[in-house]
């Protein structure tokens, strides 16, 4: 069965940091896409950022420059290094995977990805 279960959400102030943690289990971990979504009330979910079964990794437009994505194989986590946090970054922030041989889906969509965690809440104030 697999399992995705996020922490590391919180409370900060613009301009902080955060780290989210994804730990996965029940599946080989490899061979797969996986990817940080994020919802904030009233809107739809939205990618943030994903790490390809090649190593690859892909960010939106919204958090380039200031989120890193990454993984711990060793660990089956993956993992959300969020810095320069704006107000308008908080919302829920889910892991999610899909199997994918080749990297990540050339257009991320929800819908492709058939695992999801119940999610970790992130706060920032202004």
């Amino acid at each position: 069965q697999v399992q995705l279960v996020e922490s590391g959400g919180g409370s900060v102030q613009a301009g902080g940091s955060l780290r989210l943690s994804c730990a996965a289990s029940g599946y080989p971990f490899v061979g797969y896409c996986m990817g940080w979504f994020r919802q904030a009330p009233g809107k739809e979910r939205e990618w943030v950022a994903v790490f390809g079964s090649d190593g690859s990794k892909r960010y939106a437009d919204s958090v380039k420059d200031r989120f890193t994505i990454f993984k711990d194989n060793a660990k089956n986590t993956l993992y959300l290094q969020m810095s320069g946090l704006k107000p308008e970054d908080g919302a829920m922030y889910y892991c999610a995977a899909t199997r994918w041989n080749n990297g990540c889906p050339g257009r991320i969509r929800n819908g492709d990805f058939g695992y999801w965690g119940q999610g970790t809440q992130v706060t920032v104030s202004s």
